[in-house]
């Protein structure tokens, strides 16, 4: 008898895959929005903006936002954690970004922070895996 074989399958066990998240494990863009908002914050708060250090805060951000959106126990959900900080001079920054996904189940959170000397631009989303 051959364990790979569909027809060994049980309808029991048929039964538990889904498709679809159940509405309670849905990615929720709330939660996650407070997860960057306080990660970010503790983050940058009161530092001035150090080209140097620039590039270990965002990896910090990333893995910090990204293992807390795993504690969610958003089954199946793959995250993917852009953050983008630039010095504060006065000039206007523009970003964009298109995704196909599929609306009832795949999100985002964003959270913009500002001080005196910089400015952190975080977008999180949240793909469900099928």
């Amino acid at each position: 008898m051959n364990d790979t074989d569909p027809s060994n399958t049980t309808l029991s066990e048929l039964a538990l895959f889904q498709l679809r998240p159940n509405f309670r494990h849905k990615f929720k863009s709330s939660e996650v929005k407070e997860i960057i908002k306080e990660v970010v914050t503790n983050r940058l708060k009161g530092k001035d903006y150090q080209m140097e250090q620039v590039q270990q805060w965002i990896k910090d951000i990333c893995n910090e936002i990204r293992d807390k959106c795993m504690e969610l126990k958003y089954d199946r959900y793959k995250f993917i954690v852009n953050v983008m900080i630039g010095e504060q001079r006065g000039e206007g920054v523009k970003m964009g970004c298109r995704c196909f996904w599929d609306e009832d189940c795949d999100s985002y959170a964003t959270h913009t922070f500002m001080n005196h000397s910089l400015f952190c631009s975080v977008t999180t989303f949240g793909v469900y895996n099928y």
